[in-house]
C-alpha cells in the first residue's frame, strides 16, 4: 500500500451515491448464519468490483461485531438495478436472507442510501494510502482543488487555510 505524503483530495465532480451497508451478530455462536452473510457479501463485492459497468465506483469495508461497507455508486438507478436483477449476485442470498434470518434475532442487517450531487461533498486525506472516494474515483493534490474544505465544496470564495498546511 503506498502512502501519499501530504494533502490529498478526491479528483471527482460528479453525483454520487454513497450507499453504507453491513450486519452486526446478535447471536455470535450461531456462527453459520454469519459467515454465510459475509461470504455472500464478499462474492457481491467481487462481482461489484470485476464489473466496473454496474456502476459501483469502489467500496472499503470495515470489520467487528457490527460490520460497515463504504459504496460509491455512479448513480442510485445502478445501486437499484444491481440489487434486483436475478442473474446478478445480490438477489438471490437477499432472499434467502429474507426467508431464513431476517426475524430471528440472529443477524441484524442495515444500509443507508445517500445522493450526493455533484459539488456537495469534499474529502481530504492527509498521508494516507489512496482511500475511499479519491480510492473511487481519481485522486490529486489538495491545491489543485483548493486548500481548504469550505473552498473545495463550494461554500467559500477566499482559500485560506486555518493552519498551516503541510
Amino acid at each position: 500500500m503506498k502512502i501519499h505524503n501530504g494533502r490529498y483530495t478526491a479528483d471527482f465532480d460528479g453525483d454520487v451515491v454513497v450507499f453504507l451497508i453491513g450486519m452486526r451478530v446478535n447471536k455470535p455462536w450461531k456462527f453459520w448464519q454469519w459467515m454465510r452473510v459475509g461470504r455472500q457479501m464478499s462474492q457481491m463485492q467481487r462481482q461489484l468490483r470485476e464489473n466496473p459497468e454496474l456502476g459501483c465506483l469502489g467500496i472499503e469495508n470495515f470489520g467487528g461485531r457490527t460490520t460497515l461497507s463504504v459504496q460509491y455508486w455512479r448513480s442510485f438507478e445502478d445501486l437499484d438495478r444491481y440489487s434486483r436483477d436475478p442473474d446478478l449476485a445480490h438477489l438471490q442470498p437477499w432472499r434467502a436472507f429474507n426467508n431464513k434470518i431476517r426475524d430471528s434475532g440472529d443477524l441484524g442487517i442495515w444500509h443507508e442510501t445517500y445522493r450526493v450531487p455533484a459539488g456537495a461533498y469534499e474529502a481530504i486525506y492527509g498521508n494516507m494510502n489512496r482511500f475511499g472516494l479519491a480510492a473511487a474515483t481519481a485522486h490529486c493534490k489538495v491545491g489543485e482543488r483548493g486548500q481548504t474544505a469550505a473552498r473545495r465544496i463550494g461554500a467559500s470564495e477566499t482559500d485560506s487555510p486555518t493552519v498551516a498546511s503541510y
